[in-house]
């Protein structure tokens, strides 16, 4: 088996596993160099949305509107798509450390170092707690998505804890869109060196960049320092340009693997049992 992820630029993933479709961070109509619009993009089986800034969120709406797709997010993006009539029952606002569960398909939100709020039709602000995600589309094949996290120290504990195999990690900045305000941003969450040691401390097989638009300096830079950072002498540092598809073979994996549901567990412990709902 195998998991193909398209990057649709910015920080935009969908993601096709051998039984789903998740679409990650759903930013396309103002999207420059995404390879789908609202209207054509195939219906994913979830929505994935790590806060709210409208390079993250700003289409969620209008695809699950479209599609009957669930959306799993923060308490505030969650407040948003309500405000855009989505069904309370079609979204499912989340916090770290809580594991969910869609169709078969398990999501963990992680601690992400970033902010997030949203603006109402009324001209209410509400802000919310932005997150990481974990996903596992198939064995051997857990990917990290960074949701605009900063770098911070307990990336190794995450690593630790859930093994990612993939990690999305923002590099650069996201050129060409607009950014209003004062002062003159002069890297992303992460520069190139950072990201390349959150690949290092996440201990996955695969960095791949993101937060971009078309691959430049910063990113060439991110694919030299993993390499730079790399202590298991395995890790692949990928740069896809928009509407490139990527194939991720999975990594093998032991009986000791920690599940992303019950972490490491004892041989007496049922991982066959259905979570209380």
């Amino acid at each position: 088996m195998t998991t193909r992820l398209r990057f649709l630029g910015a920080s935009c993933f969908e993601v096709v596993g051998p039984r789903h479709r998740i679409l990650l961070e759903p930013f396309l109509s103002d999207n420059p160099v995404s390879p789908y619009t609202v209207e054509t993009i195939p219906a994913p089986d979830l929505i994935l949305v790590s806060h709210g800034a409208w390079d993250h969120s700003a289409d969620a709406g209008a695809v699950a509107k479209r599609t009957g797709a669930p959306v799993c997010c923060g308490a505030d993006v969650a407040a948003l798509l309500a405000d855009q009539g989505i069904p309370e029952d079609q979204v499912r606002p989340t916090i770290w450390g809580l594991c969910y569960e869609f169709d078969g398909f398990l999501v963990r939100p992680v601690e992400c170092h970033h902010w997030s709020s949203v603006t109402l039709a009324d001209g209410t602000r509400i802000a919310g707690t932005p997150l990481s995600f974990i996903i596992e589309t198939e064995p051997g094949v857990r990917i990290y998505h960074f949701g605009d996290t900063a770098i911070f120290g307990d990336m190794k504990l995450i690593g630790q804890l859930h093994r990612p195999t993939v990690a999305l990690l923002g590099c650069a900045n996201t050129d060409g869109l607009p950014d209003p305000g004062a002062g003159l941003a002069c890297t992303g969450e992460m520069n190139p060196d950072e990201a390349a040691l959150a690949a290092e401390w996440l201990g996955v097989r695969y960095a791949v960049a993101t937060h971009y638009m078309n691959p430049g300096e910063e990113v060439d830079e991110f694919c030299r320092r993993v390499a730079h950072h790399d202590s298991s002498g395995r890790r692949i540092a990928l740069a896809p340009r928009a509407g490139e598809w990527i194939e991720i073979e999975p990594v093998e994996i032991g009986p000791d693997h920690p599940t992303l549901l019950w972490g490491g567990t004892s041989p007496e412990f049922d991982l066959t049992r259905v979570p209380t709902r």
